[in-house]
């Protein structure tokens, strides 16, 4: 099981080439259509994947926290996800243990079928679709596009508010924000294609007195971006009077964050606006591919007064490039 998840270098150079690893899995029958479907999370997210360990049930735990296990000395809760989305497992046979906002946790599967590499341009917004509040995107697995199987790939972010909101930020905590100024007229645009995520940066920028432009995905963030360059260029007047900065997730449906930053910083007239990476995949290897293509910041989620310090660090780096 443990081999499934190596490779963690290469794994982070699919970034800049739009492309991922989704780890597949089974959740058991959905009591409402009684199917057997396929679910995803980013590879990212998932620190290993664990023959199901002695879980120690723990009296007035949440709902659908089945209890906590000790995993390599560190004692976690245990999610029974199943029972999160409305599914009947036979068995619940693997633990996997996931990284999210600087918090780690279990989530129990009735079992995992494989790892597939995609591109995001196969990965489709749930929001226009009936799949439900707790799945962000649906993802077509198969190189036949006509007939391919589709996993739903769940929103963590939405999850885990549900299961254990006081593990995380809502967004609204920060007590004392920095002074930021950008140009009249102008806005920092957005992408993230989470619910939950959105709701959060909103409220802080809402703090920062910031106006903003929301996006739910990287491809749509870089065609308003096109299009505001459009015009900034036949009024001849400078890109950052128009977007002060740019804040993108990393994972996104048809085009990933690195891939927007890198497609920003080639670009003549946008390269000039600062961009900011804000994702739950934490860590060095993901701050290390971020500089290299060419982000101004990078900020792990979510903590209010980080991102809003983070943000007025850029736009301070921007003013006085």
């Amino acid at each position: 099981m443990s081999t499934t998840l190596q490779n963690v270098d290469e794994r982070t150079q699919l970034a800049g080439t739009n492309r991922f690893e989704l780890l597949l899995f089974r959740l058991g029958k959905d009591q409402q259509s009684g199917e057997r479907e396929i679910f995803g999370i980013n590879v990212f997210k998932v620190r290993e994947a664990l023959v199901m360990p002695k879980i120690t049930p723990m009296p007035g735990a949440p709902q659908h926290v089945i209890g906590v296990a000790s995993i390599r000395g560190q004692i976690i809760p245990v999610v029974d996800l199943p029972s999160v989305v409305g599914c009947v497992p036979d068995e619940l046979k693997i633990l996997l243990i996931t990284e999210y906002e600087r918090s780690i946790q279990g989530f129990a599967v009735e079992d995992v079928e494989e790892i597939r590499r995609l591109d995001w341009n196969r990965v489709i917004s749930a929001e226009t679709s009936a799949a439900g509040s707790l799945v962000t995107s649906l993802a077509r697995i198969d190189e036949d596009e006509k007939n391919s199987r589709l996993a739903l790939v769940l929103d963590v972010e939405q999850v885990l508010r549900l299961v254990l909101p006081a593990r995380f930020h809502a967004g609204d905590e920060m007590q004392h924000a920095p002074e930021v100024k950008i140009p009249p007229g102008s806005v920092v645009l957005y992408a993230d294609d989470s619910a939950v995520a959105r709701s959060q940066i909103e409220k802080t920028l809402k703090k920062l007195q910031l106006p903003f432009i929301a996006t739910k995905t990287g491809k749509e963030a870089w065609e308003r971006l096109e299009a505001i360059a459009r015009e900034v260029r036949a009024a001849d007047i400078p890109i950052r009077n128009r977007v002060a900065l740019v804040l993108t997730d990393l994972e996104m449906p048809e085009m990933d964050g690195f891939t927007l930053t890198r497609k920003i910083k080639e670009h003549d007239l946008l390269r000039n606006i600062p961009v900011v990476i804000h994702s739950s995949l934490s860590g060095s290897a993901n701050e290390s591919h971020a500089n290299s293509v060419g982000a101004d910041g990078y900020v792990a989620k979510f903590v209010p007064e980080e991102l809003a310090q983070t943000l007025s660090r850029a736009l301070e780096s921007g003013e006085n490039a």
